[in-house]
C-alpha cells in the first residue's frame, strides 16, 4: 500500500467525483456549490488508482466545514479503504488548523463516516437538524 494524498484539480470533478456520486446513487452537487469550484479539497490515493476525496470550505469566521467526502465504491481493500478516509479527513483538518480556524464543521448521514469522524476527535452536534438549500 502506498496512499498519497493531494490537492484535487480541475478534471477530477468530471472525471472521478462524478462518477462516484452516481455509483453511489448520490446527486453530484453542482461544481460551483463545492469550494473552488470542486478544487478545494483532496484525494487520496493507493499508487495510482483514486480512493476518496473531500472538501473544506473556508470561512470568515474561526469554523471551517470538512464535508463532502466521497470514495471509489470499487476499491475494497482492507483496511486501506478505512485508512485511507481516515487520512483525508484528517489532512482536510490540518488544511482548517493551517489557516488559522479553529473549529471543523460537518454535516453527514452515513453511520460509518460518523464514526470515522469520532475516531478522529469530532463530536456530534445536534441530531435533529434538516439540510435546506435555496438557489437564488
Amino acid at each position: 500500500m502506498n496512499l498519497t494524498v493531494r490537492s484535487l484539480n480541475e478534471s477530477d470533478y468530471e472525471e472521478i467525483l462524478c462518477k462516484w456520486w452516481s455509483d453511489w446513487n448520490w446527486t453530484a452537487p453542482e461544481k460551483d456549490f463545492l469550494p473552488q469550484d470542486g478544487t478545494g479539497g483532496l484525494i487520496v490515493f493507493d499508487g495510482e488508482e483514486p480512493i476518496c476525496a473531500g472538501f473544506v470550505y473556508m470561512t470568515n469566521s474561526k469554523a471551517s466545514w470538512v464535508d463532502w467526502i466521497v470514495s471509489s465504491k470499487t476499491y475494497r481493500k482492507k483496511p486501506y479503504r478505512k485508512q485511507a478516509i481516515n487520512l483525508l479527513i484528517e489532512s482536510l483538518t490540518e488544511i482548517s488548523k493551517n489557516t488559522g480556524h479553529k473549529y471543523c464543521y460537518a454535516l453527514i448521514k452515513h453511520n460509518g463516516l460518523i464514526d470515522t469522524y469520532k475516531e478522529i476527535g469530532y463530536i456530534e452536534g445536534d441530531s435533529y437538524t434538516k439540510e435546506m438549500i435555496k438557489i437564488i
